[in-house]
């Protein structure tokens, strides 16, 4: 059955017509107070900041933007086209559909059916993950299908690692039975954007005593209110007043393991990076880490009072900076 249509502008709080920078702060009002670190309630902070995530995965991606509003409520009926690879996988029982859905991986049904993938159908990336069931010399035993799926990792799990419990549910629509099996998924320390998390025998079942399929998760990294991800690098946006970035400063700034004193050279620019070498997040299969970088952004004030007014207009006249040359 198709999963349940999910409003991502309700879920955060805007107009239709929200920009991306509007988009962007609707998450992080709602993320500082929803991540699973800050939430007083972590449990029901853990479910809320998904919903969110969730959310902001679609309206802040251009093309995952506009297939959403394009497609709309009735994006089912509609008779949108399957996802590539196809969704909900064929089983091998006379062409049948198999539903199946997830629980724990971060990620509702619904994105799932309208962004994710189904079977593995000869991507690119997923190591042996073909497109076809396995056949074995024996006639009739075939290999089960792999399967792809989406996991949304933390920041914070992808810097220390962790264990996630995961549940698959499968439905037979032509004997109407349901399978649910629970397992641990290991996410390991340094999983990045992109990485493929394989869990061996977690696909479709085999054919004739044949060997099940494999289940493929590709990490998604969660968005963060404070930090993007590039790789292993870690970016954070600093705003300063334009007199910390003409005569410098030192600003206490948390990162992902502990605050840091990040020191504000003078004369730094908006948009100018200030690089700390080994604060980033682990790289995969080592010990190092990436960079964090602090990017200045420089605000301006909107309103000033008499005495502030009287100082900038000093300023103004006995300042030799010229900045159109």
């Amino acid at each position: 059955m198709p999963a349940a249509f999910k409003d991502y502008y309700k879920t955060l709080g805007v107009d239709r017509t929200a920009s991306p920078d509007e988009i962007k702060k609707a998450f992080r009002k709602l993320a500082r107070v929803h991540h699973p670190d800050v939430a007083k309630d972590k449990k029901a902070g853990e479910a809320k900041f998904k919903e969110i995530n969730e959310a902001y995965e679609v309206l802040s991606d251009t093309a995952n933007r506009k297939k959403y509003d394009d497609l709309g409520e009735n994006w089912n009926a509609q008779g949108a086209p399957p996802p590539p690879g196809g969704f909900p996988p064929q089983g091998h029982g006379g062409g049948h559909e198999q539903e199946f859905h997830f629980e724990g991986t971060g990620f509702s049904d619904f994105f799932e059916q309208m962004f994710g993938r189904g079977r593995a159908q000869g991507f690119g990336g997923f190591p042996g993950a073909e497109g076809e069931p396995r056949s074995s010399r024996r006639s009739g035993m075939r290999h089960g299908q792999d399967i792809e799926g989406a996991i949304s990792v933390t920041l914070e799990e992808a810097m220390h690692g962790s264990v996630r419990p995961i549940s698959f549910q499968t439905a037979d629509p032509a004997t109407g039975q349901i399978r649910t099996e629970s397992f641990k998924v290991r996410i390991p320390k340094g999983a990045l954007e992109g990485q493929v998390i394989r869990v061996p025998g977690k696909g479709e079942a085999g054919v004739g005593g044949g060997e099940a399929g494999h289940l493929f998760l590709r990490v998604r990294l969660a968005s963060h209110p404070d930090f993007r991800a590039l790789g292993a690098d870690l970016y954070h946006d600093l705003p300063l007043a334009p007199w910390e970035a003409v005569l410098g400063t030192t600003v206490r700034v948390h990162g992902i393991d502990g605050d840091l004193n990040v020191k504000i050279p003078p004369g730094t620019s908006n948009g100018q990076r200030l690089r700390l070498r080994g604060r980033g997040l682990p790289k995969p299969k080592s010990e190092e880490r990436g960079d964090f970088y602090v990017v200045a952004d420089i605000q301006t004030p909107t309103q000033v009072n008499a005495v502030e007014k009287e100082l900038w207009e000093q300023l103004n006249h006995k300042s030799t900076f010229q900045p159109r040359g």
